[in-house]
């Protein structure tokens, strides 16, 4: 073991992204320096020559992508490379190019300042988007067009320039690219920490592909910590320890090999059923957003797709999806995953997403805006391709439709209104489709729980999005670190809508089941099958351990459990009953986290 610094070991909380723990010396990588823009005049003469350098630089960026693409098949299969897909259709965009364009020729300047301009408010835009994953999009974007600039300053050499290691080190910087990330030798490269980024950003599914520790929102952590200090990197639980103290390495050793031994269970448990002790069985199934992630599925042992995000369709593009874009995409879904149920749900972009895409105005407050179902409702021609699209593809497979930020029953009628006449489009066609397809709803708005009743009548299934809905009652957003303290799951108020939603389900005879980040939560996941919840939808990665711990409970005990929640006026008291239940029945889903 390398000599450790006596300076005193320190703590930088994170966000954790990629799980392992490893140790050794930091290698601090600088960030990356604002790239100086040349700007000057150009004639209209020169604006031929200018617009034929913008589409050599696209050519050249293209062959870059493919071959990192390339690579990452190579080295980490499909899923992972399809990645890359988001980058490329960037430079397939013509209302990019066109946009560079007009601002050369409105503006009299070069290429380079004018491609910097308007790329910068492309990625301003994602930047500010209220949709964590959505957002996260902005890393891709500032990749390509970082691509592209330096491709334009004749600077390509500085975008594949590996950091120079002279032994395995933990890397700190501000942030990595997706492509970046995708090329680091695993020989040499431990583990990594960033000041930016989340769990769903591109960056971290790769190092999570790639097996990498990785931990991610250290703020400040690449200004304060330098070359050379020995530190411990937990994957687990998004620590940073610099200087760890002999017992820290101690114990951070016996629980490295604690948890190997516990991924081995829970890698047995794949093909076995989500079942409560007292026979109670429980499905559970996983959140996609791609088609290429069908194997992720079935490798965590998911019963079926229980949300496939299709806004990933309508990303890094100025041009909607065709319909015929859309079947494709759903069409491999169902049928790779048949006969497990794939719901897909139906486009939730938000007004300000909108404006990414359509160059609509921008809203005063998007949260409250245009967004979802209303965008569907309103942009008829929208709605009717993905439909059509759904349609079709549910004859080769179990699909299953879900309209999103649904508040109440006229929404839904017009809503399904539009899918029948869609149906008999595709009828008079020939064009075959499951007549039986079920329709269900998101419940994300209070105004949806109160109505529950009303709504249960007429679809197949609820299921809650928890993660808007706690925003929604409580009104809070969980992205303003002023008040994201404030975004408590286990509120009373939260917790009596779910309870609400699940018993005017029951009462109907239609199931309830959760798709947000509760149902990802072993520590949460007792307290939701205790208020009636049917059904589980999370992360591939998360799916074995929500199996491992409802194998672990009973049923009536979750009940209990419940019972004391609805009871109970503190949101705090209620997570720590809620915690106190989980470790007790499954300590070895916990013994990773801190104390």
């Amino acid at each position: 073991m390398p000599d450790v610094p006596k300076a005193g070991e320190r703590m930088f909380q994170g966000i954790p992204v990629s799980a392992g723990v490893c140790r050794g010396k930091i290698r601090v990588l600088a960030r990356s320096q604002e790239v100086s823009i040349p700007k000057y005049t150009v004639g209209d003469s020169e604006l031929p020559e200018q617009t034929n350098r913008l589409q050599q630089a696209l050519l050249q960026t293209r062959r870059q992508i493919l071959e990192v693409q390339r690579r990452v098949d190579e080295a980490l299969g499909a899923s992972n490379a399809s990645i890359f897909d988001a980058h490329l259709l960037v430079l397939e965009d013509p209302v990019l190019v066109q946009e560079v364009i007009r601002t050369m020729e409105k503006d009299k300047v070069n290429v380079e300042h004018a491609f910097s301009v308007v790329s910068a408010k492309y990625v301003q835009t994602l930047d500010a988007l209220d949709d964590d994953y959505l957002r996260e999009r902005a890393a891709d974007m500032r990749d390509v067009t970082a691509r592209i600039l330096h491709n334009l300053l004749g600077r390509a050499h500085a975008l594949e320039a590996e950091p120079l290691l002279n032994e395995p080190s933990i890397l700190v910087t501000h942030d990595l690219t997706p492509s970046r990330t995708a090329g680091l030798d695993k020989r040499m490269v431990l583990g990594f920490a960033t000041d930016v980024g989340g769990r769903t950003s591109h960056t971290a599914i790769l190092a999570r592909s790639l097996e990498i520790p990785a931990v991610t929102g250290l703020q400040d952590a690449s200004q304060r910590l330098k070359d050379g200090q020995y530190a411990l990197l937990d994957g687990f639980n998004g620590l940073l320890i610099t200087d760890p103290t002999d017992k820290t390495l101690f114990e951070y050793g016996q629980l490295a090999r604690r948890q190997v031994a516990f991924q081995d269970r829970l890698r047995e448990l794949r093909d076995q059923p989500a079942v409560t002790l007292d026979g109670v069985r429980v499905t559970l199934s996983a959140n996609i957003e791609q088609a290429e992630e069908t194997g992720q599925v079935t490798a965590h042992g998911a019963d079926g797709v229980g949300l496939y995000r299709t806004e990933y369709l309508y990303l890094n593009r100025r041009t909607m999806p065709t319909e015929e874009e859309q079947f494709q995409a759903y069409h491999r879904v169902a049928s790779e995953l048949a006969p497990h149920p794939v719901i897909i749900r139906t486009l939730d972009l938000g007004g300000d997403k909108v404006t990414a895409l359509q160059e609509d105005s921008s809203e005063r407050n998007p949260f409250l805006g245009l967004r979802a179902i209303r965008i569907c409702l309103q942009e008829r021609e929208l709605f009717r391709d993905q439909l059509r699209a759904i349609l079709r593809a549910s004859a080769v497979g179990n699909v299953k439709i879900m309209y999103p930020m649904i508040s109440g029953l006229d929404e839904l009628q017009q809503a399904n209104g539009l899918l029948e006449e869609y149906k008999g489009e595709l009828r008079c066609e020939g064009v075959p489709f499951d007549e039986g397809l079920e329709i269900g709803v998101m419940i994300e708005i209070p105004g949806a729980a109160l109505t529950a009743h009303s709504l249960a009548k007429r679809v197949k299934f609820f299921s809650l999005g928890t993660n808007d809905l706690i925003q929604y009652s409580l009104a809070v957003d969980r992205m303003n670190p002023r008040i994201a303290h404030l975004y408590d799951p286990t509120h009373p108020a939260v917790l009596r809508l779910i309870k609400l939603t699940a018993d005017a389900a029951r009462a109907n005879g239609i199931w309830t089941g959760v798709c947000g980040e509760m149902a990802g939560d072993p520590v949460l996941v007792p307290l939701l099958l205790g208020l009636g919840v049917d059904e589980l939808s999370a992360a591939p990665p998360l799916v074995p351990g929500v199996k491992f711990i409802i194998r672990r409970l009973k049923l009536c005990e979750a009940r209990e459990l419940a019972e004391f929640a609805l009871n109970c006026e503190n949101g705090a008291e209620i997570l720590a009953r809620a915690q106190e239940f989980a470790r007790a029945i499954a300590p070895g889903l916990f013994e990773t986290q801190s104390t």
